[in-house]
């Protein structure tokens, strides 16, 4: 039953709204706390199928436990782990300890005092297990570790993006009927934002050996599956956007208090402070808190996006990415933007560029990191704390124009974060159809008014 021409409402309409009431505030409760509290505050619309996956593989039993090889596959496709690195707990089911790793190391050793031969590493219920430094001694390594945690993004380099170690665990159980899997997983990467799912029974991992003519298995196999959430990382972005183009001489700055506001006199320090000069004032404390220069936005990243050319055929975009915090620098940074002319990139100076298609119909999605050696790694605050690059992109004649800020991105993250840009409205747009209008037909009369002169 429909209501038209502003008629008023039958009997039987308001009493079908007044009993249905209760059930729709009831599901709209639920819809939102679904929102607030589910795991699906996790998804990424850019990542959608992102995650870092925990396998665990026994390959041996032991008189009071096993021998498993653990590995760590991010699977993310533009947000990596950087120093110092990942941090993986659990909490173990019965009363294991671990009697030793390669690869990796416990944190704590823990109350390992009831054992008098033979000392386990660690004997903590809820161990924390982090990664070795590259100059790990030799027989204390195992297949892809000792990169102090640095985890690369599997867009950005699959083979990087994989970490490994070896632990032996006792009383345990020897068989698969025997074993209990560790529960109440944990992941850092270095900070907070990862949540991890229960482990799960999956068909054993099949190895090949190196000749490839035999395939052995794993004798049990248990996964975990982790996702990251920025509303767990922090409630402030961690980066802000400003823009500019040539067609306009206005310059907008990230949003005031972008990543926060000034708390002290002690949060932040001038560009040109004199305790810059005070030794050890870049060294990074274990607590990771930052030491940032002081400006309006608060941010440690700032990224401006420069409409630079405008060709016949192309157009051009420059891009600087700044660093305002003296305690960090960032190793294996990306960066990612989205606009609906990412599709038709042709060339990307000193940085390298891949395209995400995190939906195959749709191809509005680029990833920009560093080259090796050259300007992967950004360093802290300071002279030397920026790069930048340029971009070509082909015109699309049905959907290129510059006007009503079509020009700069949708979205930008740097490092896996979504960066805060300026509000629409903010943005330089070109000189309008009147103006340009007046300043045509002044050309015109000018060059009119000298012909007419030259004549007469």
């Amino acid at each position: 039953m429909s209501l038209r021409n502003n008629a008023e409402p039958s009997y039987e309409v308001l009493l079908l709204h007044r009993h249905s009431s209760p059930r729709l505030k009831f599901v709209f409760l639920a819809v939102l706390s679904c929102l607030i509290f589910c795991p699906a505050a996790a998804y990424d619309p850019l990542d959608p199928n992102g995650n870092v996956s925990i396998r665990w593989d026994v390959m041996s039993w032991t008189t009071d436990g096993y021998m498993a090889s653990v590995t760590i596959t991010n699977l993310q496709l533009f947000r990596h782990f950087m120093s110092p690195g990942w941090t993986l707990g659990w909490r173990w089911a019965k009363k294991e300890i671990i009697w030793a790793m390669l690869g990796a190391q416990a944190v704590e050793q823990g109350d390992c005092s009831k054992f008098k031969l033979n000392i386990p590493h660690s004997c903590k219920r809820d161990p924390k297990v982090v990664d070795l430094l590259p100059n790990a001694p030799f027989n204390q390594q195992f297949t892809n570790c000792c990169k102090g945690g640095v985890l690369a993004s599997w867009g950005q380099d699959p083979i990087a993006s994989v970490a490994a170690f070896q632990i032996s665990v006792g009383l345990s159980g020897t068989s698969n009927k025997t074993v209990k899997l560790p529960k109440n997983f944990t992941l850092l990467g270095p900070g907070p934002g990862y949540t991890c799912g229960p482990a799960k029974l999956v068909p054993s991992t099949h190895f090949l050996s190196p000749d490839g003519r035999r395939k052995a298995q794993a004798l049990m196999t248990w996964n975990v599956t982790c996702t990251y959430s920025k509303f767990l990382a922090s409630e402030k972005p961690s980066c802000c956007v400003s823009l500019s183009a040539f067609y306009s001489p206005k310059i907008v700055p990230c949003p005031g208090c972008a990543c926060g506001c000034p708390t002290n006199n002690n949060s932040c320090i001038l560009a040109n402070s004199t305790l810059l000069k005070k030794e050890g004032i870049n060294t990074p404390r274990k607590d990771n808190a930052p030491l940032l220069q002081c400006t309006k936005h608060m941010c440690p990243v700032r990224i401006h996006w420069h409409i630079k050319y405008n060709y016949e055929l192309y157009w051009r975009v420059k891009i600087a990415i700044t660093n305002f915090d003296f305690r960090r620098n960032y190793t294996q940074w990306t960066l990612v933007a989205n606009h609906p002319n990412l599709n038709n990139v042709t060339q990307v100076f000193s940085f390298n560029y891949k395209s995400l298609s995190a939906y195959q119909d749709i191809n509005d999605t680029g990833m920009f990191y560093g080259m090796k050696f050259y300007n992967d790694l950004l360093m802290e605050a300071g002279p030397s704390g920026n790069a930048q690059s340029e971009f070509l992109m082909e015109k699309d004649k049905n959907t290129f124009t510059l006007r009503h800020g079509w020009g700069f991105p949708r979205k930008i993250y740097f490092n896996g974060e979504e960066c805060l840009l300026p509000p629409p409205d903010q943005y330089p747009f070109l000189p309008n159809s009147a103006n340009v209008h007046y300043v045509a037909v002044s050309k015109v009369a000018a060059f009119a008014l000298l012909i007419f002169l030259c004549i007469f």
